[in-house]
Formats: structure tokens, C-alpha cells, sequence
């Protein structure tokens, strides 16, 4: 596997000086968890124009080391940046920025990158018994930017910390029966659950995917408990970063719409798009669908 150079990284750059206010933003994941994230992104953004690409030749991410998904982070942001022209690049993916976010802003440094990371601190805000379940990858979970930000904030609560194996394969896969019974098995670690001394009143969905098996994890719990996931902070971090650059679309008119892209036959990501962005997206309508690349070529190289 070979990675764009920098001389190649140059050459990609939005058109101009500048990332200009029409061009769209672009959001990518190994799969269809990003999703969750584009739904936040296009109900706080209504008048852009987003671009989703979907690596899913080279899915899970979480269960990659950190080498395999920078160098895949690095060169769908290289696909998105030369043929998209995206003014905006946001990494809807917590594995992937743990591995690369730093990466892709030393090589596009014009480039507005946003990235994830767990929720912990808003977990610690909302959490009553200070004991705190968090969900997620296990290569999340073992990052390095993970382990700065759980060390920062141990002092200030309990944080129980549950590695999903299979857990958003299966959500991608759309298996009802396995995402059902891993759901159960992973909030069986995570407890126990209620709003007395020592018992987990708030869990942090550490990954894009697990926002849409909410209802099978809720089902776990008692009410009361709180779930919370990144979508809505990122999104609302995305609009000041790109406002504070002048970046915004500025009205309907400016067709907001999505493009979906893959690395892989893009069947299901429609299928998913339709499923989970229809009820708060009404710009899906609009979606339009490039061929996907193949294998080779959705990550130069590989």
C-alpha cells in the first residue's frame, strides 16, 4: 500500500486560494455509521452540499491497526479533495480520527478538518452518579488520543470502558438477530444501570454506528438513563469552523443536495441513506450517486 505524496496532495487542493462557499463538504467513514453524523450535519446545515464517502472495501476501520486506516483516511480525503473539490473535510469516524486526523491537517493545511472523539466530556456534564459507560471500538478504546482524553478526565469520574468487537459489522451489515444479541451482551458489561451510588446513569456511544441500534441498547436500561453520541457537537463544531472561514452557503438557492460515494458496490449505502436520513433530511431527494471506485483505486495504490 503507497500513500499520495505530498507533491500529489498539492495538486488537489480546492480550486483558488481558497476553499470557496459553494463547494461542498465532505464526510467520510469506513461505512454507513457516518451517517449518523451527516443526519446532525444536514439538519444544522440546510443549505450546503454534502459529498459521503463510504470506504466499505476496507471496513471496519476499528478493527484495523492504525498504519492501515491512516493511509485509508488519507486517501479517500485525496479522492474527495481532487475530484469533489470539497471546501471542508469532516471524519466521521472516531478510529479514524484517533489514527489520522492529525495527518490529514498537516497535509491539507487550508483544509478545515473536523474530527470525532468520544463524548466523555459531555457524558461528565450530564452524569449524576459520575459513573459513566463508554462503548466503542476496541481501536478507539487503545488510541492514543482515547487515552489523553480518558486520563484528562478521570479524576472527574468513573468511566467503564466496553470494547463492541463485531458490534458496527454487524449494524453495517443490517443483521437484526447479531446486532440484538450483541447490544445485549456489550450493555450487560456496561452495567449496572440506575441513578443510585455506583451504578452507570450515562452511557457515550463511541462509535457512528451505534446511534442506530439506540433502540436495541435502550432496551438494556432502565429509564433515565442518558445515551449520548457525537453527532449534534460535531455538527455544530463544523458550522463555527466553516462560518469563521466564510465558508457558509448562503441560501437555498445554492442546491443543497448529497452525493454519495464508495469504495465498494454502493447498494446498501443507498439503501441505508434512504433508511436513516429520509425522516430529518429532505434534501435526500437529491441525492445523487457516483460509480463507486474499485478497490484499488479508493485507496491510491493499495
Amino acid at each position: 500500500m503507497s500513500l499520495p505524496d505530498a507533491s500529489a496532495a498539492s495538486a488537489d487542493r480546492p480550486i483558488g486560494s481558497a476553499p470557496n462557499a459553494d463547494r461542498p463538504i465532505g464526510v467520510f467513514d469506513s461505512g454507513v455509521g457516518g451517517l449518523s453524523v451527516l443526519r446532525a450535519l444536514q439538519a444544522e446545515l440546510p443549505h450546503e452540499h454534502f459529498v459521503y464517502f463510504a470506504d466499505t472495501a476496507h471496513a471496519p476501520y476499528g478493527e484495523r491497526g492504525d498504519a492501515y486506516v491512516a493511509e485509508c483516511a488519507l486517501a479517500v480525503a485525496h479522492e474527495l479533495i481532487g475530484t469533489h473539490g470539497i471546501k471542508a473535510l469532516v471524519v466521521a469516524c472516531n478510529t479514524a480520527t484517533a489514527a489520522a486526523v492529525h495527518l490529514l491537517r498537516a497535509q491539507w493545511p487550508a483544509l478545515p478538518v473536523v474530527g470525532l472523539e468520544p463524548a466523555l466530556k459531555p457524558a461528565v456534564t450530564a452524569s449524576r452518579t459520575g459513573h459513566i459507560a463508554v462503548l466503542a471500538t476496541r481501536g478507539t478504546l487503545a488510541s492514543a488520543k482515547f487515552g489523553r482524553l480518558h486520563e484528562a478526565l478521570r479524576g472527574q469520574a468513573q468511566f467503564r470502558l466496553v470494547p463492541c468487537d463485531g458490534l458496527a459489522d454487524a449494524i453495517e451489515r443490517d443483521d437484526a438477530i447479531k446486532t440484538g444479541a450483541l447490544c445485549a451482551r456489550y450493555m450487560g458489561a456496561a452495567g449496572p444501570f440506575g441513578l443510585q451510588a455506583g451504578e452507570v446513569d450515562t452511557v457515550v456511544l463511541g462509535c457512528t454506528h451505534y446511534p442506530f441500534a439506540a433502540p436495541l441498547l435502550h432496551a438494556h436500561a432502565p429509564e433515565g438513563v442518558r445515551f449520548i453520541d457525537t453527532g449534534v457537537p460535531v455538527a455544530l463544531h463544523t458550522r463555527r469552523v466553516i462560518a469563521a472561514q466564510g465558508l457558509l452557503a448562503g441560501a437555498p438557492a445554492s442546491a443543497p443536495g448529497l452525493t454519495l460515494r464508495g469504495s465498494a458496490d454502493l447498494a446498501h449505502l443507498q439503501a441505508a441513506a434512504a433508511r436513516w436520513l429520509a425522516p430529518s433530511a429532505p434534501s435526500l431527494p437529491k441525492v445523487s450517486v457516483s460509480a463507486p471506485l474499485s478497490a484499488g483505486a479508493a485507496v491510491a495504490g493499495r
